[in-house]
This record gives C-alpha cells, structure tokens and sequence, in this order.
C-alpha cells in the first residue's frame, strides 16, 4: 500500500465509494493497511499547517498524534482507533475534499522525493522511527502555553507531515527534514519559556 500509485488508486476508490453511501473512519483505516498511520496524518496535520495558534484543539490533537505514535512504536500494524471515532462517518462532500487534498500533496511531494534509505521507512526500523517521530511531535504540539505561540501547532506537525511523507514515498531523506523540524520546535519553544522565565509574560507581547 505505501506504493505510490497504489495508494493514489485507493484513495479514488474511497472517493467513489463516499459518492455511494457515507463512509466511516474505520472503514477508510482498514482499506489502507499499513498505509494508514501515514494517511491519517497527512489528513490530521492539514488544519495545523499554518502559524495561528489554536489553543486547546491543538493540545488534544497533540495528544492524539501522541497516542498514534506509541502503537507505532509498538509495531502495531494499522491505527486502534477508538470505538466512536471508527464509526464516525464522513459525508460524499468531506471524503471528497479529504481525498483531493491528499493527492495535491502527494503530488506536489512526487516532485522532490525517491525511494532512497529506505530502511528508514520501512520494516520494523521504519516502524520505530516513525512512531518515535509521531510521539515526539504529538506531546511537543500538547505542550500548553501560557500566552498564544505563532507557530506553535505548525513546527511539529511538519515534522509529522514529512515522516508520513517519507513513509509513503519511501523515502528516508524525508526522516532528517522531520527531524529538522522536531529539533526547530524544541530550540523554538525552549527560547518562549527562556524568555518567559527572565523577563516575564510582558516581553512575549511582541508575539
């Protein structure tokens, strides 16, 4: 499934099927096998790419790249998602917009990635790197922050963005641009609590 043109003609076929009769999340989750942890966060980092902080939404969906991570990690071979978010079904109008959007970000990656280090990505190796990224990038991202942070939800959904990108392509440079991204979060959130911690909430008002 992490075939590049296999995954594209999965993802239609989703879109199609949606036209039919509402389709749930876990029905999608379970079409896409070992794809899936990618595609969810392909899907889930979607709203987080952008600077505005979105306060406590970015918390829990932190939390819950978090807790994809882990099963990753333990090598789970598709996401376990909870008994009501698999049965939460998305109408013809959602899926397809959901479905779009993946491929013009699949395809707008097609242009810089290859299959390269692939031990990286796949295998039990892949699995763990991917899911150490996750994990690292959901509780970063669940960090609270006692005045609003530009920025603060968009670094370490990056990181996410391009290990899921890197898994799917197969591509292992894309674990070192994640890896860029976690390491940019960590110096960046370290320099708000820095400042915080010297010269008070007053200096972070130019944020």
């Amino acid at each position: 499934m992490s075939d590049y043109h296999t995954l594209l003609a999965t993802l239609q076929r989703i879109a199609d099927e949606a036209q039919r009769r509402p389709l749930s999340l876990g029905e999608v989750v379970d079409s896409l096998d070992e794809a899936a942890y990618a595609f969810a966060v392909v899907i889930l980092t979607l709203p987080f790419l952008q600077p505005v902080p979105l306060g406590p939404i970015t918390v829990a969906a932190g939390l819950g790249f978090a807790a994809l991570g882990w099963q990753l990690l333990r090598g789970h071979e598709s996401p376990v998602l909870p008994r009501k978010i698999r049965e939460a079904e998305l109408s013809e109008k959602t899926w397809r917009t959901i479905v779009k959007a993946c491929m013009k970000i699949l395809g707008f990656c097609r242009k810089f990635t290859r299959p390269r280090m692939q031990h990286l990505v796949t295998g039990r190796l892949g699995q763990k790197v991917g899911g150490l990224i996750m994990l690292a990038g959901g509780l970063l991202m669940a960090i609270p922050f006692p005045i609003p942070l530009p920025g603060n939800n968009a670094l370490p959904a990056l990181a996410m963005l391009f290990q899921a990108i890197g898994e799917l392509e197969e591509d292992g440079m894309m674990i070192f641009i994640a890896l860029f991204w976690l390491v940019a979060s960590v110096v960046y959130f370290a320099v708000y609590y820095l400042i915080l911690w010297f010269f008070g909430k007053g200096a972070l008002a130019f944020l």
